[in-house]
């Protein structure tokens, strides 16, 4: 896997254990500890991919990425982050964010998640009769927009960006404001109902997007 990454995080330790990583990968990785110097960073160089802490000195995250959205950079960013509440999460994402990670969280798990992004770049997802702009958060089913909350919109990107794949239980509950397996299931039903789309429950594992 090939690709140029901007990396923001304030915690040196922790930076330098992602950069090395996502090195070892084949990924050329650019680590800065401030917003002010990624911000410098991202008009200097051309990602394929943005790793944003929120919490950083200057600028923070949200702020930067709703910077470069504003510019019209569209780059794929996933935020990693400490700060775990749903209405923080939702912002990441309404502020143009792919992926959100919950700190703290295993250097390995971050670089299954690059990995996934850059092996398939398409800024439109598509399963069966329903599209999915993640730029707009425009959700279309035969061609009829559809409005989905802040948890089902979480699940639904998650998935969309993994078909095929099963995803970790742990993952998908990071999107619930009130984690647990019931309630899950109930999001994912109605996000079922919503969208027509099938997940299959893998017991004891997570769920899985069946085949578009």
């Amino acid at each position: 896997m090939s690709g140029k990454i901007l990396l923001l995080e304030d915690d040196v330790a922790l930076g330098e254990t992602i950069g090395e990583l996502l090195e070892e990968s084949g990924y050329e990785v650019d680590h800065v500890v401030d917003g002010d110097l990624a911000a410098r960073k991202s008009y200097d160089n051309d990602y394929d991919l943005y790793i944003f802490d929120i919490n950083v000195p200057e600028m923070d995250g949200f702020d930067l990425l709703e910077s470069l959205r504003e510019a019209e950079d569209d780059t794929p960013a996933i935020f990693i982050s400490a700060m775990t509440d749903i209405k923080t999460i939702a912002k990441g994402f309404k502020l143009g964010a792919d992926d959100y990670i919950k700190k703290p969280f295993f250097p390995e798990e971050l670089l299954i998640r690059v990995n996934a992004k850059l092996a398939k770049r398409e800024t439109l997802f598509r399963c069966k009769e329903v599209t999915f702009d993640p730029k707009t958060l425009t959700l279309k089913r035969n061609g009829n927009i559809i409005s989905l909350g802040d948890v089902q919109l979480c699940l639904l990107r998650r998935f969309l960006q993994n078909p095929g794949q099963v995803i970790d239980r742990n993952i998908l509950l990071e999107c619930l404001e009130h984690p647990s397996s019931a309630a899950l299931r109930v999001a994912i039903n109605k996000l079922k109902e919503k969208t027509g789309i099938e997940f299959k429950n893998i017991r004891g594992v997570g769920y899985a997007l069946e085949e578009c």
